[in-house]
């Protein structure tokens, strides 16, 4: 892994993913790409609106030049406003000693333009929520969880509040995802030495194959060189995971975009919707 690919608004979750992303970038010795979008409407249709027959031809002038103007002033102060979050994030990832740091600036939308920057890219870093955390703290934003959705690379969502990582708990089902996780676990330096959870849960204490399933992971995460701590709960998922990662004082959570038991088509399942949402700690995902 070489090239993270950071995307911001300038938010609070956005501020505490730049240390997430030196963090990784430090450990990895990769590169970070910042980037920043300016969603820009088009006033092409106000600007050419005819007023004339309501307001005379003569003030109707008047009042499109003066439309042109207000956009010229505010296409300058999105940009001196991108400008000034992008620098803001280089200052921090760079005080980690991160060497190379790519700022870019976009218009238009985060999710359409974002498709152009993820082909170069290892990994993914975006706040769990944007602008309007304050006013939505019970939801994922809108663009992170079309990103998600979208995204074929590895999702790291991040919190409200930075902490090293030391402690990292897996949700493993036993799905191709959630094995390919296990794998990037084992193949990447990043964390290398910290400690490793590995969590199922089963829906009764019978639950032979995913018991089976549990132990197989253990055994390749010990031929990875980790010493995993391994546990199986029954319950309900979203409840269970959260519970275990708050008594583990667990710092990081990695699991599959869906399991092998929710619906194909859905790229993101109700299960990981919900610990998303609910999650205290950066979740990275997995398809």
């Amino acid at each position: 892994m070489k090239r993270i690919l950071l995307c911001t608004d300038g938010s609070v979750f956005s501020q505490v993913s730049y240390h997430y992303a030196a963090w990784l970038a430090i450990r990895l010795a990769a590169t970070v790409d910042v980037l920043y979008v300016t969603n820009e409407q088009s006033q092409a249709a106000a600007e050419a609106r005819n007023f004339s027959g309501t307001i005379g031809v003569d003030a109707s002038d008047a009042l499109l030049h003066r439309l042109v103007e207000l956009e010229h002033e505010k296409a300058k102060l999105n940009h001196q406003r991108a400008k000034q979050i992008l620098q803001d994030a280089h200052q921090v990832i760079a005080s980690y000693g991160v060497e190379i740091i790519n700022l870019i600036h976009e218009t238009g939308s985060l999710v359409d333009r974002f498709h152009e920057f993820e082909a170069q890219a290892d990994l993914i870093l975006l706040g769990k929520r944007g602008e309007s955390a304050e006013v939505a703290s019970g939801h994922l934003g809108a663009n992170t969880e079309r990103i998600i959705r979208a995204s074929h690379k590895p999702c790291l969502v991040t919190s409200s509040h930075f902490q090293p990582i030391e402690r990292l708990l897996l949700a493993y089902d036993g799905s191709s995802s959630c094995k390919k996780v296990l794998q990037f676990l084992i193949d990447s330096p990043a964390f290398k030495g910290l400690e490793l959870h590995l969590l199922t849960i089963t829906k009764s204490s019978e639950d032979e194959p995913s018991m089976a399933g549990l132990d197989s992971a253990k055994q390749q995460a010990r031929a990875g060189g980790f010493e995993p701590i391994c546990r199986t709960v029954k319950g309900n998922p979203e409840t269970a995971i959260a519970q275990y990662a708050e008594a583990a004082n667990i710092n990081l959570l990695l699991m599959g975009a869906y399991g092998h038991n929710r619906i194909r088509y859905l790229v993101i399942g109700s299960t990981t919707t919900q610990i998303l949402r609910g999650s205290n700690i950066p979740v990275l995902l997995f398809r």
